[in-house]
């Protein structure tokens, strides 16, 4: 975790090196998703709900997967572009050090001007947790941040994926966006407005409906049964992300170089 953060501290003084164009960008990227933001906001003006959710219930889950978006495309962004390292050979300079690839890559990008996106998805998030009557408990503050982090996981588990095909094709394949931004798009709603397999796929294969969907019913005492298990969901994650991590391995036991 040293290195990482080492990682970290470098590649934010190099980008801050040119503060105009970082602010620039950063701005941009506060600026648009508020037009996704507004299709939300107009469909539920037009409508009134949606399959039983009201507006602020909607931008809560919203919030949630936006804001786990954000996280991971800033902190995990060296898998989304790992496909540079391959073409250019670079990545076999990371197998000869003495330390994990998966580390190495991670501190290969950063991308800090996700952060436009992060505030607006905390404001978004900030707006709907004010105008819902919740019932606070220390679990439900728990379940909200495992939420997020949960979120988090699952993004980064996909971009690990996508990376790993790039021991095979060389080249990132467009696929991966359709379960990255497709993902974040389809997981901004409640699951329960989608057919019934495309429910189940995105809870027990790409479990979004585990850190979004699913504790949100928690929050909003909607759960059927046990609430405990609800609020724990999110923790299901990390069950998929191992699986990603030990595909990854494969991946690097399977590398050939470029010879660039």
């Amino acid at each position: 975790m040293l290195l990482y953060f080492k990682y970290l501290s470098i590649l934010f003084r190099s980008q801050m090196q040119y503060r105009t164009s970082f602010w620039l960008l950063t701005f941009g990227q506060l600026l648009l998703p508020f037009a996704v933001f507004a299709g939300l906001y107009f469909l539920f003006s037009r409508f009134g709900e949606l399959q039983g959710w009201s507006f602020f219930e909607a931008a809560l889950c919203f919030g949630v997967i936006h804001m786990a978006f954000s996280l991971s495309e800033c902190f995990v962004r060296g898998f989304d572009m790992f496909s540079s390292l391959v073409v250019s050979g670079e990545f076999d300079r990371l197998l000869v050090r003495p330390r994990s690839t998966v580390v190495q890559v991670l501190g290969s990008k950063f991308e800090f001007t996700r952060f436009g996106r992060l505030v607006q998805s905390a404001a978004v998030l900030g707006w709907a947790l004010r105008n819902l009557p919740i019932a606070w408990t220390p679990l439900k503050a728990l379940t909200l941040l495992m939420m997020v982090a949960g979120g988090i996981l699952i993004f980064s588990g996909i971009f690990i994926l996508n990376a790993t095909l790039c021991f095979w094709t060389v080249q990132g394949l467009e696929v991966g966006n359709v379960l990255t931004d497709g993902g974040r798009e389809m997981a901004q709603y409640p699951l329960n407005i989608y057919h019934k397999r495309v429910t189940l796929f995105f809870t027990f294969i790409i479990p979004f409906g585990c850190v979004s969907y699913l504790p949100l019913l928690f929050l909003l005492g909607r759960a059927e049964g046990h609430g405990l298990l609800y609020a724990l969901l999110p923790l299901t994650s990390i069950l998929f992300l191992l699986p990603c991590l030990a595909v990854w391995q494969i991946g690097v036991r399977h590398y050939r170089s470029t010879g660039s």
